[in-house]
């Protein structure tokens, strides 16, 4: 792998430079460890021919502590009833150009993601990458229910993309029901850690109250201080100073941290 930074934006009222982290991925087997360094994949540009990982703030979880939660559990009841059957089908023995499937995707683009933030072009080149390697299908008594894009190699699972019947949404909590059935599966197969993306704004809080086992990747380690997370989330639209290292009230014992 190789590991480049884009210069972004300058403040020097506090010397403050920007530069936003890449990860440039030269072999499949490079996966977990680009994973484990708090990258996630980069699809913004679809004439990127390589594969690009960005730096963010990470979220996994890591399944030699996870265990249901009373949320998990009432979500699985509501779905129970439906009788889901799932299917991991490796990417090359699945038929991406199937219309059943492509119309069930363009569906959801339209209803829930919005095709200015994802068109099917681009959800195309997506299905391309070497990054996704498994479909995750749900299906209940010959009906589809959903999928997931998936990232498996060796003991990881990149829950990367999902599409779900959002006439289950309301009733039964569908996708939050996707969610924990693929982070159930990976544990019940022995893997070690399933990453959920990014964890930032508001709109992230549900990943995190709703999963126990949880890390986020703060920019030097993985930290399981989820009430810090729950706090930067909530404030992440609010405008800052400066970076948060420089806001740090003990800096000294930060830097004794990182030498420890």
């Amino acid at each position: 792998m190789k590991i480049f930074f884009s210069e972004n934006r300058v403040d020097y009222s506090n010397y403050t430079f920007d530069y936003a982290i890449y990860c440039y991925k030269e072999s499949q087997e490079e996966m977990p460890e680009i994973y484990a360094k708090g990258f996630l994949p980069y699809t913004g540009d679809l004439s990127i021919e390589g594969d690009i990982f960005y730096l963010a703030r990470s979220l996994r979880v890591e399944l030699d502590s996870f265990e249901d939660t009373s949320e998990n559990r009432r979500v699985n009841r509501l779905v129970e009833p439906l009788k889901v059957e799932l299917a991991v089908i490796k990417k090359e023995d699945f038929d991406l150009n199937d219309p059943t499937f492509a119309d069930f995707c363009q569906e959801y683009i339209s209803q829930r993601i919005g095709d200015d933030n994802m068109s099917m072009e681009r959800w195309q080149y997506i299905l391309s990458r070497e990054i996704g390697t498994h479909i995750f299908r749900f299906s209940s008594e010959g009906k589809l229910l959903g999928f997931i894009l998936g990232a498996l190699d060796e003991n990881i699972l990149h829950y990367w993309f999902a599409f779900f019947d959002t006439e289950y949404m309301r009733t039964h909590s569908l996708g939050k029901w996707m969610m924990w059935r693929a982070i159930r599966w990976a544990k019940d197969n022995g893997l070690k850690y399933v990453y959920l993306g990014t964890a930032y704004k508001p709109g992230a809080l549900y990943k995190i109250r709703d999963h126990k086992g949880l890390a986020y990747y703060n920019g030097y380690e993985w930290s399981k201080d989820i009430e810090k997370l729950k706090e930067l989330c909530k404030t992440d639209l609010e405008s800052k100073e400066a970076d948060h290292f420089k806001l740090m009230g003990d800096k000294n014992g930060f830097l004794k941290k990182l030498s420890d």
